[in-house]
C-alpha cells in the first residue's frame, strides 16, 4: 500500500500515457470510413465503385481517378442507376469527408450495406500521394 501512496504520480502518468496512446484508435472508431489505402485495396480486390458526391464544378476541379460524380442532393435518385449491384463495396468521396459520411448513410438506407465514406475525403487521398484526375 505504501508503494501506491508513495508513487501515485507515476501510476497517474502511466495511465495518462496509455490513454494518449489509445486516443487515435478510439477517435478513428467514431469517425468511420475507410482510409485511402483501404479504398485502393477495395478497388483492386473487390472492384469497389467510387462515387464522388461533390458538386459538378468541384468534381471537374479534382476527383479520385475513376470516380463517378453523383452530387449528394441527387444521390437517392441516381445511385441505383449508377451502381446496380448492391453487393459491391461503394466508397463515397467528397472534399473533406463530411458530405461523404451523410452520403454513406443515404446509400445504406437504399440497401448498399457496404457503402462507406473515404475518411478525410479527397484531402486524405491527396495526402496519401494517390492520383487525382481533373476535368
Amino acid at each position: 500500500m505504501n508503494f501506491i501512496l508513495d508513487n501515485w504520480y507515476l501510476i497517474f502518468l502511466a495511465l495518462v500515457s496509455g490513454a494518449l496512446l489509445l486516443w487515435p484508435m478510439l477517435k478513428g472508431v467514431g469517425s468511420g470510413g475507410v482510409s485511402a489505402a483501404q479504398a485502393v485495396q477495395l478497388m483492386n480486390r473487390e472492384k469497389a465503385v467510387i462515387i464522388d458526391v461533390c458538386e459538378p464544378q468541384e468534381y471537374a476541379a479534382a476527383h479520385v481517378g475513376g470516380a463517378k460524380n453523383v452530387p449528394l442532393a441527387e444521390l437517392k435518385d441516381r445511385l441505383p442507376q449508377v451502381v446496380k449491384n448492391k453487393a459491391v463495396p461503394v466508397i463515397l468521396v467528397c472534399a473533406k469527408g463530411a458530405r461523404a459520411a451523410r452520403a454513406a448513410a443515404v446509400a445504406r438506407s437504399l440497401g448498399y450495406e457496404r457503402a462507406q465514406p473515404l475518411a478525410g475525403g479527397l484531402a486524405a487521398w491527396r495526402e496519401a500521394s494517390l492520383p487525382v484526375e481533373k476535368g
